[in-house]
């Protein structure tokens, strides 16, 4: 009796062990697919002053939503760098994806844009979220606008190989190639590289093209994403306008 009584408590032992393993293995998929709830007080003035904002001058529907971090949000010059198209700016502080997700009900939907171009991942690598976390949120956003607006186009704009990153490269690019695929295999979504307009022929950064803290741009990289996604946006926006 005392020997099975043994073999069952460690039956028991290893049983529970394999489950806590195979828990913590499954723990970051879990945190990945979860649906993001509202952040709290997470950039609550930036969103609040886009509500207000909104209040005075509406945006018209029905065009052209850029979002995403700050990497969208200093890019000041993008409504005239993109005219004529219909393009508006709603980048926010230093958004992580679940931010993004937490404000689709503030800043996306009400909009009903027909093209959503987005920026988002950086701030999560640096926050040490895995690239498996940046790209079950942005499908998690992709399937929500795919629920509520499903014509709507949604173009993800590569994650950048900022310097002040380069130990986590690999991230970056692990990041940027499961979204590249999931776009590719996925109506109405399409993935732009813009990485190639910061790096010199070697892969090394084009450090003059990054302000001091070797994250963010100089004017002189927007101009390059322009030359790069001006032309997508045109034919895609065509598109939609003979529809």
């Amino acid at each position: 009796m005392r020997i099975t009584l043994f073999k069952v408590l460690g039956l028991t032992l290893a049983l529970t062990g394999f489950i806590a393993l195979s828990s913590y293995a499954a723990d970051e998929t879990k945190t990945a697919a979860s649906t993001a709830t509202p952040s709290g007080p997470r950039f609550e003035k930036e969103i609040q002053a886009f509500i207000a904002k909104d209040k005075i001058n509406p945006p018209a529907q029905g065009k052209i939503l850029f979002i995403g971090s700050s990497i969208f949000r200093k890019w000041t010059t993008v409504t005239d760098q993109m005219s004529p198209l219909p393009v508006f700016n709603r980048g926010f502080g230093g958004s992580r994806t679940e931010d993004v997700l937490a404000r689709m009900d503030q800043i996306v939907f009400p909009y009903n844009p027909k093209i959503i171009v987005y920026y988002c991942g950086s701030n999560d690598i640096n926050a040490s979220k895995k690239p498996a976390i940046i790209v079950a949120n942005f499908k998690s956003f992709s399937e929500r606008v795919a629920a509520k607006l499903p014509k709507t186009k949604i173009i993800f704009i590569s994650i950048n190989k900022a310097p002040q990153k380069k130990s986590r490269w690999d991230w970056v690019e692990d990041a940027n190639n499961q979204i590249k695929e999931y776009c590719e295999s996925t109506a109405l979504r399409s993935f732009i590289d813009v990485n190639p307009v910061l790096l010199n022929a070697d892969g090394s950064s084009k450090e003059e093209l990054f302000v001091a803290d070797k994250l963010h741009l100089k004017q002189p990289a927007y101009d390059g994403f322009t030359k790069i996604i001006k032309p997508i946006l045109t034919q895609e926006w065509e598109k939609i306008s003979k529809q």
